[in-house]
């Protein structure tokens, strides 16, 4: 089947392109979907143990965390 998941864009005030390496770089994968726009399509399967260390992840690129 295709189309079931989970779909969110967040929003930025810079390009998230920056911000989307960064990402990739700890092994999250996003798309942009504008130029400000990150969008994350996890699996409805997702764990609450997975989505915590996104969600970390995510934080600490936005903070302009390295590593």
């Amino acid at each position: 089947m295709r189309g079931f998941g989970l779909m969110i864009g967040v929003e930025l005030k810079r390009k998230a392109t920056a911000y989307l390496a960064a990402l990739a770089e700890r092994g999250i994968l996003a798309l942009s979907a504008r130029a400000t726009v990150m969008r994350f399509l996890p699996p409805l399967v997702i764990t609450k143990e997975q989505l915590d260390a996104v969600v970390e992840a995510i934080e600490a690129v936005l903070e302009g965390e390295t590593g």
